[in-house]
């Protein structure tokens, strides 16, 4: 695992949400979820036409892009309607009120 870096407070991320943020200075756009208080950390922009992410809408695990509809699985990475194409995951912790995202 490679080191863990802050992204968002818990309180920035309701339960059942996510949001797109970029890791400063290592210029990696990742979304980050809260799934009933647990949080998952993806790579944030899709593999079909380079869409945000977390900026789509979540239904339970999976997140919609708001670009072209490509859907994930927040989780493990994988796209439902595309079997093959995978996104990044990341380990996530927490400390205190802060998330923190492993790269």
């Amino acid at each position: 695992m490679g080191e863990f870096v802050k992204v968002l407070k818990k309180s920035d991320l309701p339960e059942n949400s996510c949001k797109q943020t970029e890791i400063g200075g290592k210029g990696l756009a990742v979304m980050v979820c809260n799934i009933k208080g647990a949080y998952h950390a993806m790579d944030a922009t899709c593999p079909h036409m380079g869409g945000p992410l977390g900026e789509g809408d979540l239904d339970g695990n999976v997140v919609a892009c708001p670009w072209h509809g490509w859907t994930f699985d927040v989780m493990t990475g994988n796209c439902l309607i595309r079997p093959g194409v995978k996104q990044s995951v990341y380990a996530v912790k927490t400390e205190g009120d802060d998330i923190l995202v492993s790269l």
